[in-house]
């Protein structure tokens, strides 16, 4: 996340919010892809989970932990893990229709009435399904400048979401893809209202806890630290600028769409659970499986319901998400025969060259 080319993952075209066997990925192809992002591209440190069909798991580290110190990267540590919390809420609310307590056809307004209006916003005219596919002509509510501004800042969600109403709806609901936050705001909203519970509750017991994701969870209101072992995030403005350690910092500005924290091998484990049916009945996991158009995201990718599709140069797909938040990237998926890799970096990817190196480093593993 941190606007929508920034902080949602765009900018690795995953934002967002961004074990090798004879058949697999071999060790030294994936770690030379760590080193090439920390020595070529200069990232802090970068860190891969890599499983193979049978679920067999390798970490992988390159870089250091601290900048400061010097510290060794923590094997498989926690990362914030940005709008990968987008495929968390949007299995939460398919989990809800599938109980019929949403429709994805239905209007916003049957949930939650009045709330979405302003110039070419009216919740009447937009649908569950458009929220979770990206194609509500909502306006974006994140503000860059605001959120590095303060990063310890507290957001409440109708705060945020007042932000996006301010604006002009870019399009008329379903008229076209455009990846934004404030969808997955609302998304969140829809979970609370339906529920009565906190968001952040309703992602760690439907799905989190599940399926047994030791390292994963929704931070709850006010904590700004990471939990477990995690190596340090740092953002810096221009390429020639000093790092500034942005580890601690508040979510709340991501929340439905950017607040969870993981690991590589925990969002792994989640992707492969997920398209191996473990979250959602069949009917529910087809609908979140059928994709637009991601106009901007790449050649022939496609975005369901909170997963983009991506192609492989060997041939065939794999699904997943990515994202980033000031601090780290994260990106990489699953492909249909159950090969997974997630790949996290401890800065935001700013620039093409870097970009490629680590669609690359996923593409080259899945492809091994």
């Amino acid at each position: 996340m941190l606007a929508v080319t920034a902080l949602t993952g765009a900018v690795m075209t995953t934002g967002a919010l961004f074990p090798p066997t004879a058949s697999a990925a071999r060790p030294d192809t994936v770690q030379r892809s760590l080193d090439v992002l920390v020595a070529d591209d200069g990232m802090p440190a970068a860190l891969a989970s890599v499983a193979d069909g049978e679920g067999r798991m390798r970490n992988y580290t390159a870089g250091v932990g601290d900048l400061r110190t010097g510290a060794k990267v923590p094997k498989d540590g926690q990362v914030r893990a940005g709008s990968n919390t987008k495929a968390f809420t949007a299995v939460v609310v398919l989990q809800l229709v599938a109980e019929k307590k949403v429709a994805l056809d239905a209007p916003v307004d049957t949930y939650l009435p009045g709330l979405l209006r302003g110039e070419g916003i009216d919740g009447r005219h937009i649908t569950i399904r458009q929220l979770l596919q990206h194609t509500s002509g909502l306006p974006e509510y994140v503000d860059k400048d605001a959120v590095l501004k303060d990063l310890q800042r507290y957001y409440e969600p109708r705060e945020l979401l007042d932000s996006a109403l301010a604006q002009k709806a870019h399009f008329s609901p379903g008229a076209k893809w455009e990846y934004n936050n404030t969808n997955y705001l609302v998304a969140g909203l829809v979970i609370q209202k339906v529920t009565g519970r906190p968001l952040g509750e309703e992602i760690n017991r439907r799905v989190v806890d599940r399926i047994g994701l030791r390292h994963t969870y929704f931070p709850a209101p006010g904590d700004m630290t990471i939990d477990e072992p995690h190596p340090k995030g740092y953002h810096r403005d221009t390429a020639d600028s000093p790092w500034d350690e942005v580890t601690e910092l508040d979510p709340s500005w991501g929340w439905a769409a950017g607040a969870m924290i993981s690991t590589n091998s925990d969002l792994n484990r989640f992707y492969t659970a997920l398209l191996d049916g473990e979250l959602l009945p069949p009917a529910q996991l087809a609908q979140m499986r059928t994709t637009v158009p991601a106009e901007g995201a790449g050649p022939g990718v496609g975005y369901g319901l909170g997963l983009f599709k991506r192609p492989l140069p060997c041939g065939g797909v794999y699904w997943g998400h990515g994202g980033t938040i000031p601090g780290y990237t994260t990106l990489g998926g699953v492909t249909e025969n159950g090969r997974a890799v997630n790949i996290a970096l401890t800065a935001i990817v700013t620039d093409s060259t870097t970009d490629q190196h680590a669609q690359s480093a996923v593409e080259t593993t899945l492809c091994r």
